[in-house]
């Protein structure tokens, strides 16, 4: 291996939560796809409040599920430096949604845009509590034709499987997608799964876990092209 990536995880670890180990052992397989080595390094949210230097360091970020997060300013103060600063960055499940409130609040200039789960009374939800839980479930979505995630996947028909109970609020979904960060993946009632930035190297969010489907014979082709951007 000539060369190793050093991949910040932006999210507050729970050796308990099985979608974080999942995030380790997915980031092993598309690297020794890859022929290439990953430091991975698991940031805690509250001190990206006043320190990025970890992130900045990084080669890639990925923002962990485990959401509400111990700092929501600390975790979108990193996102903005990735997306700022074309950083290839994933974000699934909680850091879909996370993803989502950074984009709203500094890009379409919702500067009060909150996430139900941190303030379910706010006036300005982007992220709201899901119609139908998904947490556990395993449900199909179509990706837009031509998109890239769609080339990622050689197909438009996915199945992933999902641990969250909140996603992009329907009424906000235009917003979004009209605003630049594109709606490329819907579940059968047409309301997002998967967002892209175009123009980015790589800057994904997706409401499932992609990381629970990666297997050492079968690294997850989401990760392999987020490190792939970092080559």
């Amino acid at each position: 291996m000539d060369r190793t990536l050093r991949v910040a995880v932006i999210g507050d670890r729970d050796p308990a939560f099985a979608p974080h180990l999942a995030t380790d052992d997915a980031l092993g397989h598309a690297a020794a796809y890859l022929g290439v080595g990953v430091d991975v390094r698991w940031l805690a949210t509250e001190p990206l409040e006043t320190d990025l230097a970890e992130v900045k360091a990084a080669d890639v970020l990925w923002c962990a599920p485990g959401s509400p997060y111990k700092s929501l300013r600390g975790a979108l103060e990193a996102l903005r430096y990735g997306r700022q600063h074309h950083i290839p960055t994933l974000g699934t499940c909680g850091g879909c949604q996370h993803m989502i409130i950074e984009y709203a609040r500094h890009v379409l200039g919702f500067q009060d845009a909150q996430h139900a789960e941190y303030d379910p009374y706010a006036s300005t939800l982007f992220v709201s509590e899901l119609a139908c839980a998904l947490a556990g479930k395993t449900m199909p979505v179509t990706l837009t034709e031509g998109s890239r995630v769609a080339a990622w996947y050689g197909r438009t028909e996915i199945e992933e499987r999902y641990y969250c109970d909140f996603g992009l609020d329907p009424a906000r979904q235009a917003t979004l997608h009209d605003g630049g960060f594109e709606v490329t993946g819907v579940d059968g009632d047409g309301e997002a799964r998967v967002l892209e930035l175009p123009g980015h190297p790589f800057y994904v969010a997706t409401l499932f876990v992609p990381q629970a489907r990666s297997r050492p014979e079968a690294p997850h082709p989401l990760v392999v092209h987020l490190l792939r951007a970092a080559l």
